[in-house]
């Protein structure tokens, strides 16, 4: 096993860590979010946090117990806007992405998969044989759909919230990009209709929530579904020209635990990685981002 390191870029960095929060810098402004696996102490000190954040989340409440999701609203200084924008360079392409602060703490920006930004470009290029087609599953506001649209592959994006894909699409168009196949579905019926059909994609990306919902308030648990669902994705990808990522960020799942469950349903590999994704803070604190497994046999 090897622990993967995303680095701080001139539009993020992570500054401190600890007390259950972390203060980061996505561009000129700087945010305080909640941050569950900071168990440790922060280095600097409260004044100089405050002093720092152009934005403090604070959380409220539970939307649904079941759910699990935080809700709460962002306190912000002066001259602190509802949305900007960064940018992520890369070897032959720059991602940008628009962000905003909502009220599930998020920005519509997860930093920690610029590591699989760099490494789904890269293996989208390095397919010669025929057209890449790249799965995006749990997308979010497509960062992965937007680097292996850029990198040449036909991607379908599949998103159970509407907003996040609309968000998805203004991404899209602030890249210059097209052509993007948007799904507004629930993850797992779609895997099942895409095995129906006989459909295979080159690439296939994953990033689950521990709990969530479809468009039709399908629910989702990871730890009771996530089996059956590569169980399916296993059927949807390519048998040989092919890469797969999985990030499991999920409390209790381990590197160890994910790296179990692959093996059980894709037996053997070649060139496969497993690890804690993380980024380390200026104080030299690790902040670990879930478990990351991904391969490609190309």
């Amino acid at each position: 096993m090897k622990d993967i390191e995303t680095r701080s870029w001139n539009d993020y960095e992570l500054i401190d860590s600890g007390n259950f929060q972390k203060l980061e810098r996505f561009g000129a402004y700087v945010l305080i979010r909640p941050e569950p696996k900071a168990l440790w102490d922060k280095a600097l000190s409260d004044a100089e946090w405050q002093k720092a954040a152009h934005a403090v989340f604070k959380k409220t409440r539970n939307i649904d117990p079941g759910d699990k999701e935080e809700t709460g609203e962002w306190i912000t200084t002066k001259g602190m806007p509802q949305q900007w924008k960064v940018s992520y360079p890369m070897e032959n392409f720059t991602l940008r992405m628009r962000l905003g602060l909502t009220p599930f703490r998020h920005v519509g920006l997860f930093p920690e998969q610029a590591a699989n930004w760099d490494f789904i470009y890269e293996s989208v290029q390095m397919i010669r044989s025929e057209r890449p087609r790249v799965l995006n599953l749990f997308a979010y506001t497509g960062a992965a759909s937007i680097v292996a649209r850029a990198a040449g592959a036909e991607v379908v994006h599949v998103e159970a919230l509407k907003q996040l894909i609309t968000w998805t699409r203004e991404n899209m168009e602030l890249n210059n990009l097209d052509g993007i196949r948007w799904m507004l579905d629930d993850v797992v019926k779609f895997v099942k209709r895409e095995i129906r059909r006989g459909n295979q994609y080159h690439g296939i990306i994953m990033d689950p929530p521990a709990y969530g919902r479809g468009p039709d308030g399908e629910k989702w648990i990871l730890e009771e579904q996530i089996a059956s669902l590569l169980k399916d994705v296993r059927q949807i990808l390519h048998p040989h020209t092919r890469f797969f990522v999985l990030n499991l960020y999920a409390k209790g799942i381990s590197p160890m635990i994910t790296e179990n469950l692959f093996d059980t349903i894709f037996g053997k590999v070649d060139n496969k990685t497993i690890g804690e994704l993380y980024i380390t803070d200026r104080q030299r604190h690790k902040m670990p981002y879930g478990s990351l497994l991904r391969f490609r046999e190309i």
